[in-house]
């Protein structure tokens, strides 16, 4: 007799215990790396660096560090020693192994989880060092305390051996008699790349050293012969000045204060400048956070309430004048707020954002008191402040009119698309697709060769209105801003709404030239400036047009870069020379080419734009497209491969 399974009953006895997997140890992290670093790209790479480096800074944060160096040698091994404490190195009483080995192999062991190593720290979850020691070919550790060396090494993330341990000799003790040295090889069975970024560590560290006084890091990098130390006195008064640098100041000596309030320290610089965009950036416990949070809200609440009461205290508001409001206050303005806590709470598994409520009492009362005395004390400095709110205040109110003539129109709203755009019959935006294109001669070509089932075309007529120098009603006054805004339907500024958007991709599409680069400079300065939240949704990219075809008969191949074409022509292993068209520009494509290589999903390459240090961006916007000529000649001329006889 047999007896019929149901297709349920089948399923269900193919799933029992035998299918439950339980990963031990370090595996976990090695099975799903995402979950622990983000991503296996180089942004992944290089936050091995960021994990061991912060267990250094909080070292520091409690006082106890002084000199942080980073060594990336010729074969992408990093090296981070420092002199601190030293990790413990004695038998922990409950899992009975050196507590050395317990941090490098344990997830979620460490000195942050209120046991009194830490009162202030930015990790959070114990896992830095030991994701690293799982990640890496191998790792090497040594730990310098009393006058004993101890070391230990393992093999993606399991120990060689038991630590060793010997009494350190003279000159080791003269190198640094205490601290903890970690030197590793990132997996590149895990990574995409083990090419680690000179200028995203130096970033990274000067940044760390602007808030964190008096810390010394230096960064060495063998591969390219360079270095650079990083040491500021003046915390983040420094960091104002320097994201300053290449801005015209309205206020000339910048407000700081450092103060503890409720058992949280409180740090903040501002300074004015001619601009008409704010640069704000919140850190706590050293973290970027940058979505604010509590201390964000206190300070935007301490600076508009304290600088409204000196306007009207000093008869500079009128009885008839309406207050400055937060948007007043802030247009300008360069501020760094950071603030130290013993158990900061984030919201998110980011940490993007700060929610400890007494957060903002605390930065509202220290900004709030401080701010009152300082205008008072600093009366040509205020009269300067108040000044620049009041021009922001007439410029809001010609804001207003100018927004509100367009949204009676219904441009914002999309009821009333330009006439330039050629829309794609697909509503739902999540399937939807935007080329802006430089030109009517390359906007022909993409109208022509675009599936027009998803894909927009915006033709862009030469080049738009550089923003970083312009205020809301001349933005809104230049036509190409006006048509872009509108097609893509979901506001300006303040009032942009992601959810609005009528396309979740929207590509710039420029030629490969000097005029290209700088039209798309130009856009990514709007996005920026104008809707933060597109980019940081990751709904910006640049397309990638080839700039060579390589033809020899009916071959033909296309090629993105010098080397590629260089490659193709050597594959082809021809005695004749093939022949090579160099595009100058969009418009030399037929719509077939344009889509086969730029425009067809199947195919093509984009460059999703994106932004992961917001005060790193903001102030390389500021010194490109700013009033400053020096800094970007500058820039121009360290990041040019052959510059002769430039002229800016």
């Amino acid at each position: 007799m047999t007896q019929q399974v149901t297709s349920e009953e089948a399923v269900q006895s193919n799933y029992n215990a035998s299918n439950i997997q339980v990963l031990e140890g370090l595996d976990p992290v090695r099975k799903r790396p995402g979950m622990y670093i983000g991503s296996t790209d180089y942004r992944g790479l290089h936050h091995l660096v960021w994990e061991i480096v912060d267990n250094s800074v909080d070292e520091a944060l409690a006082g106890y560090c002084t000199t942080i160096k980073v060594h990336v040698d010729k074969n992408n091994v990093v090296t981070v020693s420092d002199d601190a404490r030293g990790i413990p190195t004695d038998i922990h009483p409950q899992k009975l192994r050196p507590a050395l080995e317990i941090v490098m192999t344990v997830l979620h062991a460490g000195g942050k989880f209120g046991g009194g190593g830490y009162k202030v720290s930015g990790g959070l979850h114990g896992v830095g060092a030991s994701v690293v020691n799982a990640l890496s070919t191998w790792l090497r550790v040594q730990v310098r305390r009393d006058g004993k060396l101890y070391e230990q090494e393992y093999r993606r993330g399991i120990p060689v051996a038991d630590m060793t341990v010997r009494d350190m000799s003279e000159e080791e003790i003269a190198e640094y008699p205490r601290g903890t040295r970690t030197s590793w090889l990132a997996d590149d069975t895990i990574f995409d790349t083990l090419q680690y970024t000179f200028e995203a560590m130096a970033q990274r560290f000067r940044e760390t050293c602007f808030l964190t006084k008096a810390l010394k890091i230096q960064l060495v990098d063998d591969r390219n012969d360079r270095e650079l130390t990083f040491y500021f006195e003046g915390g983040v008064m420094s960091f104002v000045r320097h994201m300053n640098k290449t801005r015209g100041v309205v206020q000339q000596k910048p407000f700081y204060v450092q103060k503890k309030s409720d058992e949280v320290e409180v740090e903040v610089a501002f300074q004015y400048t001619e601009g008409y965009n704010d640069s704000i950036h919140t850190f706590a416990n050293n973290i970027n956070t940058v979505d604010g949070g509590t201390h964000l809200t206190g300070f935007r609440s301490a600076l508009t309430r304290t600088i409204n009461n000196y306007a009207r205290k000093n008869n500079l508001l009128k009885e008839k004048d309406e207050n400055f409001t937060g948007d007043d206050v802030r247009q300008g303005l360069t501020a760094i707020i950071s603030v130290k806590l013993a158990d900061p709470q984030f919201e998110g598994q980011t940490k993007a954002k700060l929610g400890n409520a007494n957060v903002k009492s605390a930065t509202e009362s220290v900004v709030g008191d401080s701010l009152t005395t300082w205008l008072e004390e600093n009366p040509n400095e205020a009269r300067r402040i108040v000044e620049k709110c009041s021009i922001a205040a007439r410029i809001r109110e010609q804001q207003a009119k100018i927004k509100d003539t367009i949204i009676r129109k219904g441009a914002f709203d999309g009821l009333s698309l330009p006439g330039k755009l050629a829309d794609c019959s697909e509503k739902d935006a999540s399937r939807s697709e935007l080329f802006i294109v430089e030109g009517d001669s390359a906007g022909g070509s993409a109208k022509q060769g675009r599936d027009r089932r998803f894909q927009a075309i915006l033709p862009l007529r030469g080049k738009i209105l550089n923003v970083e120098r312009a205020a809301m009603d001349k933005m809104l006054a230049n036509a190409e801003i006006r048509a872009l805004v509108t097609a893509l339907g979901a506001g300006i500024g303040d009032s942009f709404e992601v959810a609005k958007l009528r396309y979740h991709r929207i590509v710039i599409m420029t030629d490969a030239d000097v005029d290209g680069a700088h039209i798309r400079t130009l856009l990514l300065t709007f996005f920026f400036r104008n809707m933060k939240d597109l980019v940081a949704g990751g709904f910006l990219y640049i397309a990638q047009p080839p700039l060579y075809l390589v033809k020899h008969g009916k071959d033909r191949q296309y090629a993105y870069t010098e080397p590629q074409r260089d490659e193709i022509i050597k594959r082809m292993n021809l005695t004749k020379q093939p022949e090579v068209q160099r595009y100058k520009g969009l418009g030399e494509m037929n719509s077939d080419q344009l889509w086969e290589t730029t425009m067809n999903p199947q195919g093509r390459v984009l460059l999703q734009v994106s932004v992961e240090d917001a005060a790193s961006a903001d102030e390389t916007f500021g010194m490109l497209m700013g009033d400053e000529v020096p800094p970007r000649k500058q820039f121009i001329i360290t990041h040019s491969r052959n510059v002769k006889n430039l002229d800016i």
